[in-house]
Order: structure tokens, then C-alpha cells, then sequence
């Protein structure tokens, strides 16, 4: 309505009685406040980044209760909203996400809104935070949402395709990382009656391998066969999908509709849970990375 307002009183002056011809818009003499802008505009042939993360994530998910150590209903809710994102602003490319940060890479060749870095990093994370309290209902049913959550973002540019292999291949290697740890300390703390305290304690200085051996010789987990979702966290891509849907159509001849199934493909965006740090995921979608990107 705003944006209305505005193009109506720019139309109004230029049509008004006395009003120089060929005016392009409303001027007053105020208007040079706007020479003080930046220009913010990222370099050109570059992968453009933007990642979010939550704000104070640990105190809200103690408030909201979210099961330790991983909460299903959260990291789905993380996945609906970057879907939304993805759908709104569909110069993105893939996205990655894990716990409380995602990931979203913009075309290479993207001339989304002049390639400004404040219009690509409040986009994403003005959607991705609106979306969040709007989807939260659907995900936390019995859960009420005490307080608005907060996100805050950055921008990163990656001039070559390996920089971005590399730093998506970062993330998933810290989302490995993380869930390991955070799958041992709380069956320490749920199952072995520490305090949080004492489970630091005991997990420091491990390794990657004597963690694994704590959770299978004390708790019989492999950590091999945790769902890949909190291993390797999701990854979204486009791609084509059939979908079958029903339609009314009149037949010659004939006086009542009749229904009958349609096959029409869409392009949507379908969350991956997989390995992206080997070339099996690249070679498998090498769209994500063409030329024309």
C-alpha cells in the first residue's frame, strides 16, 4: 500500500498544472540526503552466500523445549522455512542447513536487485524469520511459541566452483562435527545420570573415534546408523517433479463433467539429506553448477 502511495503522489506531480514536461519524479530540495547511501553492490561472477543463524538459539530451544539431542519438529520447521525462502527468491541456487544455521547460495550470474548484499542478506533472513513464526503452529502443535525468534545473517562471496564446494563441504563437516558430540554428551547426561558439567569433562580431549566407542560400548548405538538428517543435514536442490492431479473436464457429447488424472511436472524444491564434501553429489547435479548459473 506504501509503494502504492508513493508512484500515486510521483504520478500526481508530474501531471499537476505548472509542472515542468518530462519529469521523471516528484524532486524536493531533501532529496540529496540520498547521496549518502553506499554503494553495496558485490563483485560480479561471484558465488553470492548468505548465511543464517539464530540468535541466542540455545536459550530459545531450552524455552521451547526442544528434545535433546536432536528435535525433529525444529530442523523440519528450518527446512519448510528455507523452502520458502527458495521459492520466493528463486535466483537461489542450493541451499544447505543444519541445527539453527542455513546456508543459501545465489547464482553466479544473479543480477537479482543490482547484486546489492543488504538486499540479498535482509530477503533472505526477513522470509526466513517470518516464516518461522508463521510455520511454527504446524510443527509445535501442543508448543506455543513464548517469544518472536531472532536470525541474524552474513554475506560471503566465492569467486570459483571449488570455493563453494569447499565451503558447503565446511559446513557439513561442522554439522558431523557437532551432532557427534552433542549425541554423546546428552546420552551422558540422559542415560548415565552426569551433569552437564561432568560430561564436558568427560569428553574432553576425545576424538572422534573414542566418542564413537562410548556411544557403542556404553549405550549400544552406532553412530553409523543415526538418521542421516542429523549426520549430514539437508540439503535443497530444484528439480522436476510428476505430479498427478485431478481434473474436471467436459467430453464432447457428453452432459456431466467427468474427472480424470493429470500428470504435469513442477519444478519444486526437494530437501536431500546426503554427502556433498565427495564428487558423487556434483556429478549427480551438475545443474547446481553450470556455466549459466
Amino acid at each position: 500500500m506504501l509503494r502504492c502511495c508513493r508512484a500515486g503522489a510521483a504520478i500526481a506531480a508530474r501531471c499537476a498544472p505548472g509542472s515542468p514536461r518530462g519529469l521523471a519524479m516528484a524532486k524536493s530540495k531533501f532529496e540529496y540526503v540520498r547521496d549518502f547511501e553506499a554503494d553495496d553492490s558485490v563483485l560480479p561472477n561471484c558465488w553470492i552466500v548468505v548465511r543464517l543463524d539464530g540468535r541466542n538459539f540455545h536459550r530459545f530451544s531450552e524455552q521451547h523445549e526442544f528434545k535433546k539431542p536432536n528435535d525433529d519438529r525444529a530442523l523440519h520447521l528450518m527446512t519448510k522455512c528455507a523452502q520458502t525462502v527458495m521459492q520466493e527468491l528463486e535466483d537461489i541456487a542450493i541451499a544447505y542447513g543444519q541445527s539453527d544455521e542455513y546456508s543459501f547460495v545465489f547464482k553466479k550470474k544473479s543480477r537479482w536487485f543490482k547484486r546489492r548484499a543488504s538486499k540479498f542478506m535482509t530477503h533472505v533472513v526477513s522470509q526466513f524469520s517470518s516464516s518461522y513464526v508463521f510455520y511454527w503452529k504446524d510443527y509445535f502443535k501442543d508448543q506455543q511459541l513464548l517469544y518472536p525468534p531472532g536470525f541474524d545473517g552474513r554475506i560471503v562471496l566465492y569467486p570459483s566452483n571449488q570455493n563453494l564446494k569447499d565451503y558447503l563441504s565446511w559446513r557439513q563437516a561442522d554439522c558431523h562435527i557437532n551432532n557427534l558430540y552433542n549425541t554423546v554428551f546428552w546420552m551422558l547426561v540422559q542415560r548415565s545420570g552426569l551433569t552437564p558439567v561432568q560430561a564436558q569433562e568427560r569428553l574432553r580431549g576425545t576424538l572422534a573415534g573414542d566418542k564413537n566407542e562410548i556411544l557403542f560400548s556404553e549405550f549400544n548405538i552406532n553412530y553409523n546408523n543415526e538418521p542421516l538428517m542429523y549426520r549430514k543435514g539437508t540439503v535443497l536442490i530444484w528439480q522436476k517433479i510428476n505430479e498427478v492431479i485431478t481434473k474436471k473436464i467436459k467430453l464432447p457429447k457428453e452432459e456431466e463433467e467427468k474427472e480424470v488424472e493429470v500428470t504435469r511436472t513442477k519444478t519444486k524444491v526437494v530437501p536431500l539429506h546426503c554427502d556433498i564434501i565427495g564428487d558423487q553429489f556434483w556429478e549427480e547435479y551438475p545443474e547446481i553448477l553450470a556455466e549459466d548459473s
